[in-house]
């Protein structure tokens, strides 16, 4: 059976989030949560969940440049203990260096006004980390993308 995934690029404002599964390898934008806090977020994100239905969890992990965890990685392991909590599903954190580079390479092309892509950028964010997450299970290279601990 094909899982299904949600992806969330959570962000200090904006959290974009992304759907899609292991039988297609397609990862599909889907929205952007402008959340403050926590709290808010998670109601907003069961929600999605809700309606989306997905088997498990896939965020990005802010690692700096040379690899290493600084303090934005530590605040994204902790939401996502929260959310494995919360919603009782497995997350798997994934390298999201230059995500946002890329989500802005693929909306370059699309006539979009800057105020409109800034508005779907962390969506597509959230896809491309999902691309690569769904990547790699394709190719079995399942390091790095497991559950976290």
């Amino acid at each position: 059976m094909s899982k299904r995934y949600l992806a969330i690029d959570p962000g200090d404002k904006r959290t974009g989030l992304a759907i899609g599964d292991q039988a297609s390898g397609i990862a599909t934008p889907l929205d952007v949560i402008e959340a403050s806090g926590n709290q808010m977020l998670f109601e907003q994100l069961a929600k999605v969940i809700g309606q989306q239905e997905p088997d498990e969890l896939v965020v990005g992990f802010p690692l700096n440049m040379d690899g290493s965890e600084g303090p934005r990685a530590k605040l994204i392991g902790r939401l996502a203990d929260d959310l494995r909590q919360r919603f009782k599903l497995e997350v798997h954190l994934v390298d999201e260096r230059l995500s946002t580079y890329e989500a802005d390479q693929r909306m370059g092309q699309t006539g979009l006004t800057h105020r409109g892509k800034k508005v779907r950028r962390d969506a597509q964010a959230a896809a491309v980390i999902l691309s690569d997450f769904l990547s790699a299970l394709g190719r079995g290279d399942t390091e790095g993308i497991g559950p976290d601990p």
